[in-house]
């Protein structure tokens, strides 16, 4: 099976290509049953030379990348655990989107050295491509940081989100019958808050206006975070417009 909910976020973010340079940054949930020739196909036709596995090491199988490391692929873990206390504790009080959007900046402003190590892998020589467990969450608030980054608007970095409610019956499917301790597989399963079970845009919304009212934007949090004033300008020419494809 090739990667659900697979898709460049700068399409949609500049969809005309005037200033952004898309085919460098990609998103999707995580391979299943593992990458295999299909997803090794995918991958090679859009240039990804870089993968960003953001799942805690309890989500991740040995297999999940084996066939494209042996590719020649880097697969760089960022874990972004979510299964803190911290973290677990404001998951039992979230009922709302405006609660999930608040989770995600606690689970960005407690997982600093991952969200730096996404930063460094994106700013990495040809396509790279992000991912977690549902491709939702995790990968939705690096994504939205990225895109930050660059001046992308708010609302297509909202709307970028939000595409992912679309495939989300098959994502929590494939979670369900792979993972049943991971924390998107207990939202399929019902065990988790309804805001989990939805790419809500609202919730989007709000983290990115906390990140800006709190932190003073995408760059700032991620100086913040300890990315380098080097990787941040890496990023930001790997994606200008003018760039030399690498």
């Amino acid at each position: 099976m090739s990667l659900v909910n697979f898709r460049d976020p700068i399409l949609g973010a500049d969809p005309e290509g005037k200033r952004i340079r898309p085919g460098v940054l990609y998103r999707s949930a995580q391979p299943f049953p593992h990458a295999d020739h299909t997803t090794l196909t995918l991958l090679g036709d859009h240039g990804i030379r870089t993968v960003v596995d953001l799942r805690g090491i309890a989500e991740c199988e040995p297999a999940d990348w084996a066939a494209a490391e042996a590719a020649g692929i880097t697969v760089i873990a960022a874990r972004m655990d979510p299964a803190t206390d911290t973290i677990m504790a404001a998951m039992r009080t979230m009922t709302t989107a405006v609660d999930l959007g608040a989770f995600y900046l606690l689970l960005a402003e407690q997982s600093p050295d991952a969200v730096t190590a996404a930063v460094e892998a994106a700013a990495r020589p040809g396509g790279v491509l992000l991912h977690c467990a549902a491709g939702k969450d995790r990968t939705g608030l690096v994504t939205a940081l990225l895109l930050g980054l660059l001046g992308v608007p708010a609302e297509a970095i909202v709307a970028d989100y939000a595409r992912t409610g679309e495939a989300l019956p098959q994502i929590f499917a494939n979670l369900a019958e792979r993972h049943p301790a991971a924390l998107n597989d207990r939202a399929a399963r019902g065990a988790a808050p309804a805001p989990l079970l939805a790419a809500p845009a609202e919730a989007m919304t709000v983290f990115l206006d906390l990140i800006r009212t709190r932190h003073g934007g995408s760059a700032a949090f991620l100086t913040a975070c300890g990315t380098t004033a080097d990787t941040l300008a890496a990023f930001r020419s790997k994606t200008s417009k003018e760039a030399i494809a690498c």
